[in-house]
């Protein structure tokens, strides 16, 4: 439970983030975010690690925490360019 309420929080923040940036600003915003989800999911990686799962328990839990929020931070930029480019 605790994954998918990480992850939900995470697709929100990418969400929220790229459509408060301005356009020019919204590549640097989905790295921004993309470094910030990584160095929390890192962290998060290290306290189920201190807590005595393993690394290949915990490894594929934080592929997924880590890697939908900054796919989708990273679809929706593209999705924002490529809508900005097709307007005339």
């Amino acid at each position: 439970m605790r994954t998918l309420i990480l992850t939900a929080v995470g697709l929100v923040l990418a969400v929220a983030l790229l459509r408060l940036a301005p356009a020019p600003y919204r590549t640097w915003a989905a790295s921004l975010f993309t470094l910030a989800w990584l160095g929390f999911s890192a962290w998060n990686l290290r306290t189920g690690l201190a807590h005595g799962y393993t690394f290949a328990e915990e490894l594929p839990i934080h592929l997924v925490l880590f890697g939908i929020p900054a796919a989708a931070a990273w679809g929706l930029w593209w999705w924002a360019r490529r809508a900005a480019t097709a307007l005339p």
